[in-house]
């Protein structure tokens, strides 16, 4: 998966097709454990998609770039929800956390690219009505 403005030579990745997720780093060290998995996580209640887990990104050094995509189910969103308001979510300490996320309406993911390395490793795809409410639904 390219991540925009790297060379793709550059990027280590790793995707799990049974639930539509992939992320990508460009890193001087990516550990050996790097890789996605299903999470036995419970997801929080505006979930649009199933967690997972990325083993090995605490490892990550000299992290350059990540990108996050996760396949989302539009059908799960709320009555009036904009389809726009989906976010690539983190799960710390002290609850999920929405990423500045870009929508694909027509492939239905979501995806995040950060320069640090996001504050966990467990992701989901979730309602952000943040913008809406003033506060973030995701928890």
């Amino acid at each position: 998966m390219a991540i925009p403005g790297y060379d793709p030579g550059t990027v280590t990745d790793t995707q799990l097709d049974s639930v539509g997720a992939r992320i990508a780093v460009v890193a001087a060290v990516v550990p050996d454990e790097f890789a996605l998995e299903r999470s036995s996580r419970e997801p929080p209640i505006d979930a649009l998609s199933k967690p997972v887990d990325c083993p090995g990104l605490e490892g990550v050094k000299a992290l350059e770039a990540v990108r996050i995509s996760l396949a989302y189910d539009p059908s799960k969103l709320p009555p009036g929800a904009s389809p726009t308001d989906v976010a690539v979510a983190v799960e710390t300490d002290g609850g999920w956390d929405a990423l500045e996320s870009t929508v694909d309406l027509a492939a239905t993911t979501v995806e995040a690219v950060l320069n640090e390395t996001p504050p966990g490793s467990t992701f989901v795809a979730g309602y952000d009505d943040s913008d809406v409410s003033g506060g973030l639904a995701l928890g």
